[in-house]
């Protein structure tokens, strides 16, 4: 039986086409399968199609041609089966945190079964409630529920659009460089917390990064995306155990990671450079 969260890309290209009408080839036949419950980061020079490929993954986007399959389907739009959270916080500025991760479950729907019959139903107030509370809990903002995003510090933001991605229940969480507009300290602390949820809720995870380091920390592998178009140049298996702290860099092996990732990226930068 295929894994629950199984995303399997074959063949996948994206072009743009210009207002003058002038293509550029932004991903180029990239295939890649990841299996449920892994943590892929992602790393590459910048223009290499990093977010195009989140996108398309998300449903945000489409492929020019190739496809991307979640269990087995298709995708061909956003769902709820995927949390998507962004370098920018994109926070509802007039809504409090509750009301910020409800929001996302305000059209979500659950099966029940009654009578031996299974109805599908909107959740209810209550269920919101408990399920942000939950949430809230998780990512340590249980005493901020009724603040709204301007009374927060930019780390706490992004743990609300972490919370409110995790709370429509996806099936695989998308993130696109979260925590790359944070201070060093903020980043380093968000990187325990989202490893501690991402152990705790078992969520497939695809996490675009820029630093190294992150991508070596967090992922069970890396994948190393080549200079514009974007094609997988190389996927290194990560075999660090977990749990993992900010103690797990001073590893030997983790520097000799680390190492043999950003020789293979900076390759890349000064092919894209030429």
């Amino acid at each position: 039986m295929e894994n629950k969260a199984k995303i399997v890309m074959d063949n996948v290209r994206k072009v743009y086409t210009g207002h003058d009408g002038k293509e550029t080839l932004a991903l180029d036949g990239v295939n890649l399968t990841i299996e449920e419950n892994e943590f892929i980061c992602v790393v590459g020079p910048s223009g290499c199609g990093k977010t195009t490929l989140l996108n398309i993954i998300a449903g945000l986007e489409t492929a020019t041609s190739g496809e991307i399959r979640l269990d087995g389907e298709p995708i061909i739009g956003p769902g709820n089966d995927r949390g998507v959270v962004f370098q920018q916080y994109a926070l509802f500025p007039w809504l409090t945190v509750r009301q910020n991760i409800e929001f996302g479950m305000a059209y979500l729907e659950k099966e029940e079964i009654r009578d031996g019959k299974t109805r599908v139903r909107r959740y209810t107030r209550q269920e919101k409630k408990e399920t942000a509370e939950k949430y809230m809990k998780m990512v340590d903002l249980a005493d901020f529920a009724n603040a709204y995003p301007k009374e927060l510090s930019g780390g706490m933001k992004q743990r609300v659009a972490i919370a409110r991605g995790y709370a429509i229940a996806p099936q695989v969480m998308l993130m696109d460089e979260p925590f790359g507009a944070l201070d060093a300290q903020t980043r380093a602390q968000l990187q325990e917390d989202l490893l501690k949820t991402w152990q705790q809720e078992k969520r497939t995870c695809f996490f675009i990064t820029h630093d190294v380091e992150e991508a070596v920390l967090l992922s069970t592998r890396c994948v190393i995306m080549s200079a514009r178009p974007g094609r997988v140049k190389e996927i290194i298996s990560i075999d660090l155990p977990y749990p993992r702290n900010q103690a797990t860099k001073l590893l030997p092996e983790f520097n000799v990671y680390k190492n043999q990732i950003w020789e293979k990226v900076y390759q890349e930068y000064l092919e894209f450079r030429k």
